[in-house]
């Protein structure tokens, strides 16, 4: 037998046993192996590859073609080997990680509410938007003839002080109140009038039951005939709705530079109505059986008069105006002492509150 012809057996069997390894592999790293294994620069095949050159020149062709036939064969068979694992693992952890899109997420994080604060403001507005109130909004930073001069409130009135009022300059305020909007929305829109401006408002205060910065609601209503009558259906509707059940009311005299007459109006303590039987006295009313929400009153005659329309003359119309503090019915419904909680962001303590 010629060396040839034995080269030529030997690449044949070297092919059939890679052929044979590779079939049989069942990962990519023994695949890798099998490929250092055959084809590697020590491996036998390339070795033979090298020993052509030493066979007779008309042998060497042939002996040379059917070598690298064989490298190129088995390098196919690596490849193909190499795909079909590769899809096989692919669907090995497809099926391992299988995600069903129809069961539902897992939350990282616990849902959202709203701020006690937001969720108030919102029933306050519900109810009087039900009662035919519309709502609007106004500037919080305000000129002093509106948040003082049209509402009656003159240059010697202690809230003008800067003790009490934030100014900007001589004559522009952070505003104290939205009752503003009382006079802004008069010189805009004709009577009947029944708007509420809810906002935030500015004062220099700050401890258990006043901040800096809260939230108000102010009301007003504007019509031939309007007395104090309506005044007080209108806010026993509200208390009721806000409160829950039949609650009284009732009017004192008070005075507020903007109405005539004026009153506080206060809500019969909806958490000891029928007697406290939990102790000395109820920790929300304070045994008073009463609590204070908000002030309001006639209209005064000057504050139509600043409006400076003869639709609003006060010998054509009357109304009447009402002002409260939305952190005032949080506290009342919440049954807590101090408002600077709801502005500390303690999470445990709003969670509560949703």
């Amino acid at each position: 037998m010629s060396e040839s012809t034995a080269l030529l057996e030997r690449v044949q069997a070297l092919q059939e046993a890679a052929a044979a390894q590779i079939e049989t592999t069942t990962t990519a790293a023994e695949l890798e192996e099998v490929r250092v294994a055959v084809l590697g620069r020590k491996a036998e095949l390339p070795n033979l590859l090298r020993g052509v050159s030493e066979l007779p020149p008309a042998e060497r062709g042939p002996a040379g073609k059917a070598a690298n036939v064989a490298r190129g064969a088995i390098e196919r068979l690596l490849n193909d080997r190499k795909a079909e694992l590769s899809q096989a693992e692919e669907a090995k952890k497809l099926v391992a990680d299988r995600l069903d899109l129809t069961l539902p997420g897992a939350p990282q994080l616990p849902d959202g509410a709203l701020h006690v604060i937001t969720s108030t403001w919102r029933d306050i507005e519900d109810v009087f938007t039900g009662l035919g109130f519309s709502v609007l909004a106004g500037r919080e930073v305000e000129s002093t003839h509106y948040n003082f001069d049209a509402l009656n409130t003159g240059p010697t009135h202690p809230a003008r002080a800067e003790t009490d009022t934030f100014y900007v300059s001589d004559n522009v305020v952070l505003r104290t109140h939205t009752s503003p909007m009382q006079v802004r929305a008069m010189e805009i829109y004709d009577p009947p009038l029944y708007v509420v401006i809810p906002g935030r408002v500015y004062r220099r205060d700050y401890d258990a039951t006043h901040l800096p910065q809260f939230h108000q609601v102010e009301g007003l209503a504007v019509e031939p005939g309007i007395t104090l009558s309506d005044l007080k259906g209108t806010l026993l509707a509200f208390a009721k709705a806000i409160f829950g059940g039949e609650l009284d009311i009732r009017l004192r005299p008070h005075f507020f530079p903007f109405t005539e007459p004026s009153v506080e109006i206060d809500v019969a303590c909806f958490n000891c109505t029928d007697g406290w039987v939990g102790g000395d006295r109820c920790p929300v009313c304070r045994g008073e059986q009463w609590l204070e929400i908000l002030g309001a009153g006639q209209i005064d005659p000057n504050v139509l008069r600043a409006v400076g329309r003869e639709e609003y003359h006060p010998e054509r119309v009357q109304g009447f105006a009402f002002g409260m503090g939305i952190e005032r019915i949080a506290m009342l419904r919440s049954g807590i002492p101090d408002l600077r909680l709801y502005i500390e962001n303690d999470v445990r303590f709003l969670e509560q509150l949703r």
